[in-house]
């Protein structure tokens, strides 16, 4: 006679139901995460044409210009992406990012008959520009993605290795698509889609770090000296040495608590001095 299965039996000796219910726990947070992203946008943003980054407002920048269908441009110009950083990646993020991303199109062409919810255009971009980012990172949150800019990012790095780093990549899309959509559509607007990329940009790391604004750095770097001194000149912050004693030539550990908003300037920092230095993050 078999022995009675409970919550603490192996995960292979469970029935079937135990065993599908953490792949159905993803997919929802996946699917809620497409929604509310499609709701930021046709709601909000696409009703003004305010445009934000990365492969989503690259999107919404071909939608306005020529009057096709938002969604057709985000499954179409996200899948050949996902399909090249293919490497960089498992099979379950990249089913649970083609669903999120076939619900997320599906979700703007149904909201695309809808009127905006908001008149004022800056209200728009702070309310859309925050549904937007908190589904981005719902999504990312419980393992798939609605965005493969970055992906691809990592992807073309790895391929040419004397390329741009993965943010300065993003960080030269994101200034062409807003600077597009400046030209096309008047300074006004430009400053309305600067808003809602910023804050669409933070709001994405509440989901995946909640709000807890202080966070712990780790720097694996050869020059740890010249990070610590390029810390306390720019940031006026002092980086503790974590283990052993530096040493000339022997890669060292540093660690330095900072304001979550300071993180990109850090990343910079720290780059200048050794481009091959590893950054860690903890909560």
């Amino acid at each position: 006679m078999k022995n009675k299965l409970t919550a603490e039996s192996p995960m292979h000796d469970r029935r079937y139901p135990w065993r599908i219910y953490p792949f159905l726990l993803r997919l929802a947070g996946i699917i809620a995460g497409a929604l509310l992203a499609a709701a930021g946008l046709e709601l909000f943003l696409m009703p003004h044409g305010i445009v934000v980054g990365g492969v989503t407002g690259l999107s919404a920048l071909f939608a306005l210009t020529t009057e096709m269908r938002l969604g057709l441009f985000l499954f179409l110009l996200n899948l050949p992406l996902l399909v090249l950083a293919r490497k960089n990646i498992d099979a379950s993020f990249a089913i649970f990012t083609v669903c999120g991303l076939l619900v997320f199109s599906i979700g703007t062409i149904l909201l695309h008959p809808y009127p905006a919810l908001m008149g004022d255009p800056l209200l728009a971009a702070l309310i859309g520009g925050l549904s937007l980012g908190l589904g981005l990172g719902l999504a990312l949150r419980f393992g798939g993605a609605l965005d493969t800019a970055e992906k691809a990012a990592e992807r073309f790095r790895s391929l040419k290795r004397k390329s741009l780093s993965p943010e300065g990549m993003l960080m030269m899309l994101n200034c062409f698509i807003l600077l597009a959509a400046g030209f096309h559509f008047g300074f006004e607007q430009a400053v309305y889609s600067v808003t809602a990329y910023i804050l669409a940009y933070e709001s994405v790391k509440i989901p995946l770090f909640g709000l807890k604004l202080n966070v712990l750095v780790q720097i694996e770097s050869r020059e740890c000296a010249e990070i610590q001194t390029a810390l306390a000149r720019y940031l006026n912050r002092r980086a503790a040495y974590v283990g052993e004693a530096p040493s000339n030539g022997v890669p060292q550990m540093l660690e330095y608590k900072c304001h979550r908003w300071e993180m990109p300037r850090l990343k910079a920092i720290v780059k200048n001095c050794d481009p091959d230095s590893e950054i860690s993050i903890h909560s």
